[in-house]
Formats: C-alpha cells, structure tokens, sequence
C-alpha cells in the first residue's frame, strides 16, 4: 500500500472510530449543570438578563469562553451561574442539558448541580428542586436519558455554603428524589478538605455518595485528604493522582475510580498538553478510569469528543472504547438492574457494529 492510499485508509478508520463513538451508549459521571449551558442557551439567558456581561452573541461567546488559568475560568463560570436567576431558567436550562446528552447517546448522567449559587441569587429553595425536577422527569420520558443529581458544595464560598448545601442536601422535606451523591467544587488551593468533613459525615449519614473534586489544581495530598477525611468513593478528576505511586495503588486495589476530563485539564492549564496527561499513567497503573466533559461547551467539546480523545491518548479501538464506557455503568451510582441493562446495551451495540 502506498502512503496516500495508507493515509487514506487511516482517515476512514478515524471516521470510523467516531460514527461508533456517536452511537456508543454512554454514562456520565462528572458534568455541571451551568456549566453545560450551550451557547445558544447561554445567549438566551444573557438576553433576559441584559445587566449581565455575558454576551448575547453565541459566536462572540468561543472568545469569551477562552481562558488564561483556572482562576479566569472559575470568574467566567461564576458569571454564567448569575443568569440563573428564576425557577424558569433552572428548568429551561436542566432540560436543555438532558436534550444534549440525549443528543450523544447518553443514557444515564449525574449531574453536578451547585443548589447555594441559586438560592443566594434568591431563586426560593422548593422551587428550585420542583425546577429541576420536573426537567428531570421529562427528560427520562421525552428522552429517554436518565438524570441523577449531585449537590456539591462551592469551595471557594467557604463554610456558609457548606452548610447550606448540607441542609438542602438532607432535608427530608426539599431534598428531590433524583439526589444521589455529594460533592465539593470549586478553586482547591487554599481550600483545604479536611475543613469539610463534618458537611461529608452528614451527608453520608443521609445516605449520598460523596463524590469530590481533588488533585486537579493541587497535588495528591488533596486526593489523600478526600480520600480520608470526605470518604470519598469517587475522585473527581484527580491528575494529580500520577504523582505518587502509592496513591495509584491505593486507587487501584479499591476500585476507587477517577473522573477524568482531559479537555478541561487542558483548557484550565492543570495539564500543559494532551499528549502530557497523566490518562495512560492511570490505566496502565490498573486504576478505574472513567472519561467525562466537566464543562464542555465552556470547552468547546462534548463527550463523544472525550471519548474520541480517549481513544488517540490510550490507543484504543471499538471494543476497548466499550470497556471504557463500561467503566463509566461500574463506577456510576445507577441501581444494579440498571447497571445490567445499560452495560448489555453497550455490548449488544458494539457487536452489532463489528459484525456490519
């Protein structure tokens, strides 16, 4: 074969490889519910709210959505969140997000939701959970797309919005019945874990799984410190993980899977290039990777993108991307049935496209 007839056949596995990854059935584990606004929902809601700064034009928006470090994207995140204002927007926005899931084959996700960045812009607490309940609800029988929720704290809010988010969170009388899990956002230098422990043993007691962010910005003591002082069962995105052998073991032998986002390490600058990121260390180390979009039209991707990342970084074809999106069905908190159920669909699926 020659290098143009080489190149060519390469092309078309690529293309390949991403028809399958747009049909895969997937879950997914680590994506925020502002921070999956698209543009045109973005634009929408910066034209109901005109005093915001957030611009109205979904083109001008790629620029705005350009950041220079972690801190830069936490200030233009924190600027979408405040055109979350009403009831009617949480609901427009949360099905909007379960349309794009749907729209990638997702069938079951948890969402990331941050409940204190509403209440405090004055979006009244039962109607805000009825909010995003209702979307929810349609979006399983409209779509057919599963949603369950995570409440995280805002790290950078401090103690205040910890404790709001815990009451929110284990409140029998507001807490919504999609909730399944508990979390921790935000900037991590200088937000040390271990002062949110007792907002973790509250929440665990309810019954949520703790499910915090750690190591993207910091080093792995964050991860240790989730580890041991949140109880944490899954780490949200955790690059810092590839620092320390013993921690990589310690993930490993306890099946404690990673939430791993590789375009928004990039986009954030936790990891200077693709090609650095710490993904292969993970699995060759035996860690339980799962591959998720974090923000993604902040970053301009999606999680078929993710994926088709994924499969350049670790060189992987039809059948080790089905492993991977298996992964994701393991790690999540779906009840078994379902595990079974979502797992065989991505079996059947990927046999049917290698016997065509």
């Amino acid at each position: 074969m020659t290098d143009r007839h080489a190149t060519a056949a390469t092309a078309g596995q690529v293309r390949d490889l991403h028809a399958f990854i747009a049909g895969l059935p997937k879950a997914e584990l680590h994506v925020h519910h502002v921070g999956s606004a698209s543009p045109r929902i973005v634009s929408e809601l910066a034209a109901r709210h005109p005093d915001s700064k957030v611009p109205t034009d979904p083109e001008a928006l790629a620029d705005y959505f350009t950041f220079t470090d972690f801190a830069h994207f936490i200030e233009v995140y924190l600027s979408v969140v405040d055109l979350i204002r009403t009831p009617e927007d949480v609901r427009l926005l949360t099905y909007e997000v379960a349309r794009e899931l749907a729209r990638q084959q997702v069938r079951y996700a948890e969402l990331t939701i941050t409940p204190f960045s509403s209440t405090r812009r004055g979006i009244d607490e039962r109607a805000f959970m009825e909010a995003i309940e209702d979307a929810r609800k349609a979006a399983e029988s409209e779509l057919g797309t599963v949603l369950r929720w995570c409440f995280d704290i805002p790290g950078e809010a401090g103690l205040e919005a910890a404790e709001e988010t815990t009451r929110l969170a284990t409140d029998d009388r507001l807490r919504p019945e999609g909730l399944v899990s508990f979390g921790l956002g935000g900037p991590e230098i200088g937000v040390p874990r271990p002062q949110f422990k007792p907002y973790f043993d509250r929440a665990l007691a309810a019954g949520l799984r703790s499910v915090p962010h750690a190591g993207e910005t910091t080093g792995p003591e964050t991860i240790w410190d989730a580890l041991n002082e949140l109880g944490a069962e899954r780490i949200g995105h955790g690059t810092s993980a590839a620092q320390d052998p013993k921690l990589l073991e310690h993930l490993a032998e306890r099946r404690i899977p990673l939430e791993v986002c590789p375009t928004s390490n990039i986009a954030t600058r936790a990891v200077a290039t693709l090609d650095e990121h710490p993904v292969r260390e993970f699995t060759r180390a035996g860690v339980l990777v799962t591959i998720n979009s974090d923000d993604p039209p902040m970053f301009g991707t999606d999680l078929c993108n993710e994926y088709a990342v994924a499969a350049r970084l670790l060189d992987l074809d039809e059948r080790g991307l089905a492993d991977l999106a298996k992964n994701a069905v393991e790690a999540s908190f779906l009840d078994p049935a379902g595990k079974a159920r979502l797992a065989a669909g991505i079996d059947s699926y990927t046999s049917s496209w290698l016997a065509s």
